[in-house]
C-alpha cells in the first residue's frame, strides 16, 4: 500500500520474507517499474536477495523520466531539473508477482519518493491511489478493467492473417493464445475472454474487474506477457494506435463500476436505463470532461489518426446504452447479471495512456460530477456521426479534440483536473504533450505509424 511516510524497518522484514520466497521459487531477478507521462513503462532491475535492502531504500531513479517522450527524447519544462536530482523506486510487495512468461524473473509496481523518503508528487500510480482514498472518503469505490488491443505480426511485421473476429485466425493461433493465457492466469491476471479483434492480425483480451491500482497495474502487467509470449512464439506485437494509415486502430477501453459498499451505482437505480443518481453523475463528469481527459486517455499525435468517425472508437460528445460509437457506452449486461455487471465503458482512450493516470483522471471527473449533481443529457441510440448538423447541434454533439494540441488546450481549460493532477504533474504532462507534438506532429502518417509502431 501507499504510505507518504516510510517504515523502513518493517519494509525491509517485508522484503526479507519476500525474497526467500522468491528464491525458493527459482526466481533470481526482480522488475521494478513505473510508467512515465508518455505511457511508457520504464524499469530497474535487483538481484532477488537484495530485496530487503531495496524494499526499504529503494532503487536510484533520475527524475528526468519524468520529461521522456516515447521516442527517448527528452523534454524541458517548468519542473525539469535536467540531469540534476534522484528518486527512489520502492517496490510495491503486495503486487509482487513471479513472471511465467520470463523464468527466473519477478515483477513489482514501483512507488516514487524522493531522497528524503517524500512522496514524489509525478507518481502517477500515487496520483491513482489518491483518487481511490477521495472515493473511500465518501463511502464509494470504483472497480475497473482495460480492454487491450494489439496487431500481431510475424518477424517481417506482416500482420498475421484470417477473418476479422474469424475462428480461422483463432485456430491458426490457437497455441500462442493458449500459452498467453496460461501464462496471465499463473500471474493472477484473471482473463475474461480473447478474441480476434476486426483489423488485420488484430487480437483483443479483457481481464477481470480489480481495485483501480490493481487495475492499472494489470494493464502493465498484461501488456508485457503479451509481448514477451509472442516474442517466444516467433512474432510480435504492437500495441500502437495505429498501426499502418487508414487501418484500423488499437484501442485501450476502460471499464469503471461504482459502488457503495457491496451496493452497485450502475443498476438498481430509476434513473436512465436503472442508473442510481451517483452512478449518472459519476457518468456525467466524466463525459463533460472526456474533451479534456483526451490529453491523459489519447496522449500521443498518433492517438487521433484512430480517432475517426465510423469505426467505434468512439469520437463525438455522446453516450448511449451497447452503442459502440459514443464516446462514454453505458454496458447493463444480461438480464439477471445487470446488478453486478453493469458499467461504464470510455472507447476513446488507446494503449498510448499512462493507465494509472487514465484511471486517476477518469475518477476524478466522475467525483466532480457526484459533486456537482451532475445529469446526462439524452442519450443517443444512432451512430451519432450519422446525425444532420441540426440534429447534432440539437442533441448537443459535436467532436472531440482531432488533435493533440487542441486536447491539451481542453485540458487546461478544465475545471477540475489540472488542480486534481496537481500543479506539477499537470504542468509536465502538458510540456511533454507539446514536445511530442513539435517532435512527431509534422510528419506524414505513414511515417509516423513506422516511428510509434514498436514503442509501447
Amino acid at each position: 500500500m501507499f504510505s507518504t511516510r516510510l517504515d523502513r524497518e518493517r519494509l525491509a522484514d517485508l522484503g526479507a520474507a519476500a525474497a526467500e520466497r522468491l528464491l525458493r521459487a527459482g526466481v533470481d531477478l526482480v522488475a521494478l517499474s513505473f510508467v512515465d507521462n508518455s505511457g511508457i513503462s520504464r524499469v530497474k532491475a535487483v538481484p532477488a536477495g537484495k530485496l530487503a535492502s531495496v524494499a526499504a531504500w529503494g532503487v536510484g531513479a533520475s527524475n528526468s523520466f519524468d520529461f521522456f517522450l516515447a521516442t527517448d527524447s527528452i523534454a524541458s519544462g517548468a519542473h525539469s531539473l535536467g540531469p540534476v536530482g534522484d528518486l527512489r523506486l520502492h517496490p510495491d510487495l503486495d503486487a509482487l508477482t513471479v513472471l511465467a512468461a520470463q523464468p527466473g524473473w519477478a515483477w513489482a509496481p514501483a512507488w516514487r519518493y524522493d531522497q528524503d523518503g517524500r512522496a514524489h508528487p509525478q507518481d502517477s500510480r500515487a496520483l491513482t491511489a489518491a483518487a481511490v482514498g477521495q472515493l473511500a472518503e465518501r463511502g464509494l469505490s470504483v472497480r475497473a478493467a482495460f480492454e487491450l488491443e494489439w496487431v500481431v505480426t510475424d518477424p517481417d511485421e506482416v500482420p498475421v492473417p484470417g477473418p476479422a473476429y474469424g475462428y480461422a485466425r483463432l485456430s491458426r493461433h490457437h497455441d500462442y493464445l493458449r500459452k498467453l493465457v496460461s501464462a496471465l492466469d499463473s500471474q493472477r491476471a484473471e482473463v475474461e475472454q480473447i478474441h480476434p479483434e476486426y483489423a488485420a492480425g488484430q487480437f483483443e483480451l479483457s481481464v477481470a474487474a480489480a481495485d483501480p491500482v490493481r487495475a492499472a497495474d494489470l494493464a502493465v502487467l498484461t501488456k508485457e506477457t503479451v509481448r514477451r509470449v509472442s516474442e517466444a512464439c516467433g512474432l510480435r506485437a504492437s500495441f500502437t494506435p495505429k498501426f499502418q494509415p487508414g487501418g484500423v486502430g488499437n484501442g485501450g477501453h476502460v471499464h469503471l463500476s461504482l459502488w457503495h459498499g457491496d451496493q452497485p451505482l450502475c443498476s438498481a437505480g430509476n434513473g436512465p436505463f436503472q442508473l442510481t443518481p451517483a452512478g449518472e453523475a459519476f457518468g456525467a463528469g466524466i463525459l463533460r470532461r472526456l474533451p479534456a481527459l483526451l490529453a491523459v486517455g489519447a496522449p500521443s499525435v498518433i492517438s487521433y489518426l484512430r480517432l475517426t468517425p465510423h469505426h467505434w472508437a468512439g469520437v463525438f460528445t455522446a453516450w448511449g446504452c451497447e452503442n459502440r460509437e459514443t464516446q462514454l457506452r453505458l454496458i447493463r449486461g444480461a438480464a439477471g447479471q445487470r446488478s453486478t455487471a453493469a458499467n461504464w465503458e470510455v472507447k476513446c482512450f488507446d494503449l498510448t495512456a499512462n493507465p494509472y493516470l487514465v484511471l486517476a483522471g477518469l475518477i476524478f471527473a466522475g467525483l466532480a460530477g457526484i459533486d456537482a449533481e451532475e445529469r446526462l443529457p439524452p442519450p443517443i441510440d444512432v451512430d451519432p456521426g450519422s446525425l444532420s448538423p441540426d440534429e447534432a447541434a440539437a442533441a448537443g454533439v459535436v467532436r472531440l479534440p482531432t488533435s493533440l494540441p487542441d486536447s491539451i488546450a481542453a485540458f487546461e481549460a478544465d475545471d477540475v483536473l489540472p488542480k486534481a493532477f496537481g500543479e506539477e504533474l499537470g504542468t509536465t504532462l502538458l510540456d511533454v504533450r507539446r514536445a511530442e507534438a513539435a517532435e512527431l506532429g509534422a510528419l506524414p502518417d505513414a511515417e509516423l505509424c513506422r516511428v510509434m509502431r514498436w514503442l509501447h
